[in-house]
């Protein structure tokens, strides 16, 4: 099952796996010690994860490496990007109401 790269995000526990694999690749079992939450728990979140794309697997001898897909970061990006460009101008526009009333 193809799962959306925001059921990705959506969850906070999912959110700091991604955090700590964006800084080097990590085992389940390293990524579990991070966390409050039992191997099994962590395995799910590995789980939707890789359903969404957002994970590379990288097996070194009887250990599986997770690693984060930078290019599926990208849609996110750029979904925000819309939002951004919204936000840029509406400030702009503030700016130049503010230095507007200033004179």
């Amino acid at each position: 099952m193809r799962r959306d790269i925001f059921q990705a995000i959506a969850d906070p526990t999912r959110r700091a796996i991604i955090s700590l694999i964006a800084l080097q690749a990590m085992t389940p079992n390293a990524i579990a010690e991070n966390f409050k939450i039992s191997r099994q728990a962590v395995s799910k979140h590995l789980k939707v994860l890789s359903e969404c794309e957002m994970l590379s697997q990288n097996q070194q001898g009887r250990e599986i490496y997770y690693g984060l897909e930078i290019n599926k970061m990208k849609e996110i990006d750029d979904w925000l990007k819309e939002f951004r460009d919204i936000w840029e101008t509406r400030f702009n526009q503030l700016d130049d109401l503010l230095l507007t009333l200033k004179k």
